[in-house]
């Protein structure tokens, strides 16, 4: 699965924003209950772990992830560690373009379940996921201030 976004602003603001692994709260949506259980402050580089809490058709779930590149303000990627997936890979890009910056997601996965569970729920699912995600980010960096995860999330 692949989608991409041009934000109006810096490569550098963007990968920020995105290496605060808080914003993942802004970025998902409420139908899911996500909430990253690692403490802050999160510093992030290769090995890196961190944990989250969400909720899938009603079904508990905890999920880590290890940042396994890292490479500022170019890209990052992690994979899931422990989680619903069988494998789950996500690497974040980030390309300046002119006065913005092309952001770029690519996740390779494989389900439990097979390609029924994959084309009836898992699909769907991160298609909605994914569409949302475009939708707040393109809100977020509309208005031209992006506040920290911390000022919007009492932790």
């Amino acid at each position: 699965m692949a989608c991409e976004v041009r934000l109006p602003a810096a490569q550098n603001q963007v990968f920020d924003f995105f290496s605060d692994a808080f914003q993942l709260e802004r970025l998902t949506p409420s139908w899911l209950n996500f909430s990253v259980l690692t403490p802050p402050p999160i510093d992030m580089h290769v090995g890196t772990l961190i944990d989250y809490r969400l909720r899938m058709h009603g079904i508990p779930l905890k999920w880590q992830s290890r940042i396994d590149c890292w490479d500022p303000p170019l890209q990052f990627s992690d994979v899931q560690m422990r989680g619903p997936y069988r494998f789950w890979e996500h690497l974040h890009t980030f390309e300046e373009d002119g006065d913005g910056t092309i952001c770029r997601d690519e996740v390779h996965y494989n389900v439990f379940g097979g390609g029924l569970v994959h084309k009836l729920i898992v699909k769907p699912d991160l298609t909605k996921i994914f569409t949302y995600r475009t939708k707040v980010l393109q809100d977020i960096f509309a208005n031209g201030t992006i506040p920290a995860a911390a000022e919007l999330v009492s932790h």
